[in-house]
């Protein structure tokens, strides 16, 4: 009895083809248990092999380093005079010191007054400077006020602080005065002007004029301190 033809609905595989997927097969299932066995996690104590050994054997000098070559036995050498690192030229010495070409100090800050910068300046003066100086710039903080032994911060509402130039608390940030020590490792630039600029609005808070007060809050003040004398 003959079996009745029927048609198969797989795709028909040409002659050849069956062994060559089946090697294909084979040998991505070996690579995959070779694969498997080198993540097994397992030590051993042979020595490990360094087809390339220019990264383990390197001609160079560690830090500190005696060097023979030279005359003073260093290996560490010195910037060549006269030289500046790239980013580090500074020309602007009103941005960079504070200061105009003739040494003078600098009357106003070299930077526009905005708003980011302000509250920049607030962020850096909470971090470095309240812990002396005060929240409000009163010379009131926990170093002076806690009994440490510390000299006491000045007041920054003081008529000779008020009257000193930009130029010149941008140096004492960065340089320091008398027993206040220099900031310059930890403040960037930026952000000791933005500091200068956010100790002007302390000051200014404590003697702004009228004007600088919004018609309705200036009348809710002046309720408000009558209400206090009252």
């Amino acid at each position: 009895m003959t079996r009745p033809a029927t048609r198969s609905t797989l795709p028909r595989v040409r002659n050849g083809a069956r062994p060559l997927l089946a090697k294909r097969a084979g040998t991505v299932l070996a690579l995959a248990a070779l694969l498997l066995a080198s993540c097994r996690g397992a030590t051993h104590e042979h020595t490990p092999i360094h087809p390339n050994l220019n990264m383990d054997y390197q001609e160079r000098f560690d830090p500190q380093e005696a060097n023979a070559f030279f005359a003073d036995g260093r290996s560490m050498r010195p910037p060549v005079p006269g030289t500046v690192a790239r980013g580090f030229l500074r020309e602007d010495t009103r941005y960079h010191e504070g200061r105009n070409a003739d040494g003078a100090y600098t009357e106003a800050m070299p930077v526009p007054l905005t708003l980011e910068l302000l509250e920049r300046g607030q962020t850096r003066y909470d971090i470095f400077c309240t812990p002396c100086h005060g929240a409000a710039g009163d010379g009131e903080g926990l170093v002076t006020t806690g009994g440490f032994g510390y000299t006491p911060a000045p007041t920054y509402h003081s008529d000779r602080l008020r009257e000193v130039t930009d130029g010149y608390m941008y140096d004492v940030i960065a340089n320091g005065v008398r027993t206040m020590p220099g900031y310059a490792q930890q403040i960037p630039v930026a952000d000791r002007w933005a500091i200068v600029a956010y100790l002007r609005a302390l000051q200014r808070s404590q003697y702004a004029p009228g004007s600088d007060v919004p018609a309705a809050l200036l009348e809710d003040l002046r309720r408000g301190a009558a209400g206090d004398n009252e």
